[in-house]
């Protein structure tokens, strides 16, 4: 598969996004060419072709949950793998055209996002305002200066420096401790090493739709003493009633524990998808895991049950 001479990063643009700020996390990408894309299919596409060597993209938010568009796309789109996770805290602010007031202020333009984050905020500040939805934040406020009919929009902080906008008010979000996670995506590649640190993200369907079927995934977690940090159902669209699973591990899937549950998962699920494992973002340690559950654990176990078959003692 052909990729760029020159190594090209792919974010949801146009540049002065939240997607950017991420971007500027990762320091391979220092330096490098970043392609501003349209959309999180545009953006997989560019990885997928060889275009770009890696795609930045939302994958959750702490308070809208998961981003739906970027778990199918993950789900139907194969020959991708997550790399690494990084945290932008996020807030907004409220613009528009020089000479405008908050009281002239009818309509909003704003990513649906956006506004699902700010939108206590308008309500009680702007009563019975109208919302035009936006393909992104900084689309929002740049189309004030291409002819929207909107008087003002939901956009990131700074954008009056790129664009002739004025600010009407700041920090507007709903939560003050909103923070969006996005992911580093790229194609299958040798893992990270892992750190003690670590998250693993997959996709899983069920077998059948039948009581207890749920029960029996979540099984092959618990009884291994893995915990989840994610777990969220999509359709898969073939039929109603029917669901795949977003699920995110703490641990690495070089840990005993994580590899077992896996091993165990598949025998289960008729579709196991492997996103990746990588270090968390906050560095956080995963959570002290008892002695049962560790590695020796489970090295002894499988040494005992090789002096089993090879006709050792089994004291």
């Amino acid at each position: 598969m052909p990729e760029s001479a020159a190594p090209v990063y792919s974010y949801l643009g146009p540049p002065g996004t939240f997607t950017e700020m991420a971007l500027a996390q990762v320091p391979e990408a220092a330096g490098k060419q970043w392609r501003p894309v349209n959309n999180v299919g545009e953006a997989f596409t560019d990885v997928v072709s060889g275009r770009s060597v890696a795609a930045m993209i939302a994958i959750e938010n702490s308070v809208e949950g998961g981003v739906t568009a970027t778990q199918d796309a993950l789900a139907n789109i194969p020959g991708l793998r997550i790399s690494g996770e990084y945290l932008v805290p996020i807030d907004f602010v409220l613009v528009a055209r020089p000479g405008t007031t908050l009281a002239d202020v009818r309509t909003v333009n704003a990513h649906p996002v956006a506004y699902a984050q700010t939108h206590q905020w308008l309500e009680q500040t702007i009563p019975g305002h109208l919302h035009i939805p936006a393909s992104s934040n900084v689309a929002a406020a740049a189309s004030l200066l291409e002819g929207s009919e909107a008087d003002a929009a939901v956009a990131p902080p700074g954008i009056d420096r790129r664009h002739d906008l004025a600010v009407l008010a700041e920090e507007i979000g709903d939560s003050r401790n909103a923070v969006t996670r996005f992911v580093l995506v790229s194609r299958p590649k040798a893992l990270p090493e892992r750190t003690g640190a670590d998250k693993t993200s997959i996709i899983a369907e069920l077998p059948t739709d039948a009581p207890g079927a749920l029960l029996e995934m979540l099984e092959q977690f618990a009884t291994r003493g893995v915990n989840l940090s994610l777990i969220q159902s999509r359709p898969i669209g073939d039929t109603l009633g029917r669901y795949r699973f977003v699920i995110d591990i703490d641990g690495h899937v070089e840990d005993e524990r994580v590899a077992d549950a896996l091993l165990g998962l598949k025998r289960f699920s008729p579709r196991v998808i492997f996103l990746g494992s990588y270090p968390r973002a906050d560095r956080v340690k995963t959570t002290e895991v008892h002695d049962r559950y560790g590695d020796e654990a489970f090295v002894d176990a499988r040494d005992w049950l090789r002096g089993l078959v090879a006709g050792e003692p089994s004291d």
